[in-house]
């Protein structure tokens, strides 16, 4: 009889796991590099892992993160923080970028085109996950300069920045503002 109410008290777990479901995340996540990094100290090296990633809901909105930690787990948490903090919103809508953008961000160089409906994602590395995280589906990029990941993922970031919502609304603000301070001026005249 113990077996028998051994048995139950385990398919009545199992049930109780089933019946749980995990949250699907805010934003789906790409890890594109992790490095293992030494620090030397007085008693040796210490070993820490950075991680570079990619977040981003595919509507739009899309961030990179960066960040050290003892181990990979605490360091892409680290750095999935970051990029939610670090993310931008784009304005445009539909499945291509408005116009031909270039972007320079260290030694990285990073070309943006707009492609026709159907051509996909033709570029390469750290720019293609950027790209399709943040939901274009039909692009052609190009990377000129260094091979380092985080630049030419920030770089693209940068260069995707011009289509941004914050920085359409700067530019508005300040355009605003120009055209009073002329209407001033010349009211005063």
């Amino acid at each position: 009889m113990d077996k028998k109410e051994g048995l139950n008290k385990n398919s009545n777990k199992k049930e109780f796991f089933k019946g749980r479901r995990r949250e699907k995340p805010e934003f789906d996540q790409k890890v594109i590099d992790i490095a293992r990094v030494t620090r030397v100290v007085k008693g040796g090296k210490r070993f820490s892992f950075r991680t570079v990633v990619v977040i981003g809901d595919k509507k739009g909105r899309v961030g990179v993160g960066v960040s050290k930690g003892p181990d990979m787990k605490a360091s892409t948490e680290k750095s999935y923080a970051d990029a939610k903090k670090n993310m931008i919103k784009l304005s445009f809508t539909g499945n291509t970028i408005p116009h031909q953008v270039s972007q320079k961000l260290g030694s990285s160089k990073i070309l943006l085109k707009p492609a026709t409906k159907g051509n996909g994602v033709v570029a390469g590395g750290a720019v293609r996950t950027v790209i399709s995280m943040a939901g274009i589906s039909d692009i052609s990029g190009k990377m000129l300069g260094a091979k380092s990941k985080l630049n030419n993922a920030r770089a693209t970031i940068k260069a995707l920045e011009q289509f941004s919502f914050a920085k359409n609304r700067a530019s508005i603000v300040l355009a605003d503002k120009e055209k009073v301070t002329k209407e001033k001026i010349t009211d005063k005249k």
